[in-house]
């Protein structure tokens, strides 16, 4: 991860720590040949059409920009699955994520506006008051980059 993610991304995992919240990083940065392997085993495995919403080609995935990673928890056997949201970790995450810098990077009812499933393990750093705006607002990355170019 780029530094200033990192960093963040520690304060976050001390705080949940401090709050009797086990968090662990599963999957930062990718390079675009771990992205291509990612994307092409899930189309074989899934289909193509599912693949685009579930996982980004190479070249597109916000993990290669060093700014996102994929948490989860003992509590989904550390898997990256949508049930992780419905957990105290992932209701942890999203109410503190943006105090860090943070956002949910794909929503729960966003899948039309971000072309991605629900993610509600794969956070996005984008600075404290973005996060906040954004998490505000309720809006998507898109949105707010829209709303304020």
């Amino acid at each position: 991860m780029k530094k200033i993610a990192a960093n963040a991304l520690e304060k976050l995992f001390a705080a949940a720590k401090k709050d009797g919240i086990d968090l662990k990083a599963v999957s930062g940065f990718r390079s675009y040949a771990t992205q291509k392997a990612i994307f092409e085993r899930n189309a074989s495995i899934k289909g193509a059409a599912v693949a685009n919403k579930t996982s980004a080609r190479p070249g597109q995935s916000e993990h290669q920009t060093g700014l996102s990673m994929d948490i989860s928890s003992a509590s989904v056997g550390y898997a990256l699955e949508q049930s992780f949201g419905n957990t105290k970790e992932g209701k942890w995450l999203k109410a503190n994520a943006p105090k860090y810098g943070f956002i949910i990077r794909y929503g729960k009812g966003q899948e039309k506006l971000t072309g991605y499933s629900y993610e509600p393990w794969h956070v996005r750093y984008v600075g404290v008051y973005i996060a906040g705006e954004i998490t505000k607002q309720n809006l998507t990355l898109e949105q707010y980059l829209q709303k304020n170019q």
